[in-house]
């Protein structure tokens, strides 16, 4: 079974009157790429959502957001009034030296946000609420990985179609070997008879034997077809195999590179550009394998 590395994936968890929300984003990625946020006074779960997500996902460039919804008042605060007091003066005697008429419901909000103004005592997690969280990513990441097996299964039916089309499309190179060996034959002696000089015979026939054999595609061809056959096989049985079927696809590029090279056929230049073509949308469609 092959899953995509793209997925999301979201759960809730209430504890009291505290409700954890997790959603988790991947995209591919050639390692795991994990980035975590969640609400300061949470801190200290991080590490444990780290390894419920490494495990439960294994690679992909991964977004997780934890945020917390309360029915009660998570922080209080509290107004330095000495601070509070210098800053005020300050600020009313700027304005009155430069002038400016301003009235006090216009300036305490700007003196308000001047540091140490206003404290806050962030409440600490409990280990329930850590508990929460984790569980919160574990559900969601059993989403996600649901996701990423529908969508691995689009994936890996596409690729296949795109293999068997390579396959098709290396059949079809068969009937135009033999009409491109005669005629590289006429073209050798066209040539000989322009320049209007006597051969051997047997010497000319040995030599263009020899050059035909240069451009016969016949190994590239049963190398590609392994190669097809190979790519089936380990979509079919083997899991999270999406490096491995990049790294096939890449062996099959060499010999259909070789064959476009060795083609010296019209015809046969256009099933290899054909063949070129569905190989590119391998490529890119293996990348957002696992």
């Amino acid at each position: 079974m092959q899953k995509s590395m793209t997925g999301f994936g979201k759960a809730e968890v209430k504890v009291g009157e505290k409700t954890f929300v997790a959603e988790i984003r991947s995209l591919n990625s050639k390692q795991l790429d994990l980035s975590v946020k969640l609400p300061m006074a949470f801190r200290a779960a991080e590490a444990q959502v780290r390894s419920v997500v490494s495990q439960a996902l294994v690679r992909g460039k991964v977004d997780v957001l934890i945020t917390v919804q309360s029915e009660q008042v998570q922080t209080s605060g509290e107004v330095n009034k000495e601070i509070f007091r210098a800053y005020l003066t300050q600020v009313t005697d700027a304005l009155s030296y430069s002038g400016i008429d301003a009235a006090y419901d216009a300036i305490v909000p700007a003196v308000l946000r001047m540091p140490n103004v206003l404290t806050t005592e962030v409440e600490s997690a409990s280990e329930s609420d850590i508990a929460a969280i984790v569980e919160a990513v574990s559900l969601a990441a059993e989403q996600l990985d649901k996701f990423r097996v529908q969508e691995g299964a689009v994936l890996i039916a596409d690729l296949l179609k795109r293999v068997d089309n390579i396959s098709a499309y290396r059949d079809a190179i068969t009937p135009f070997e033999t009409a491109r060996a005669e005629a590289v034959r006429t073209r050798i002696r066209e040539g000989i008879a322009k320049i209007g000089v006597e051969v051997d015979e047997n010497r000319l026939e040995q030599e263009m034997i020899f050059y035909i054999e240069k451009l016969d595609i016949t190994e590239e061809k049963v190398r590609l077809a392994n190669h097809c056959k190979y790519f089936h096989e380990v979509a079919s049985t083997e899991p999270l195999a999406g490096r491995k079927l990049g790294f096939i696809a890449q062996e099959m590029g060499r010999e259909i590179n070789t064959t476009g090279s060795k083609a010296n056929n019209h015809d046969i230049q256009v099933l290899v550009v054909k063949m070129k073509d569905e190989l590119e949308k391998i490529k890119e469609q293996v990348l957002n394998l696992l």
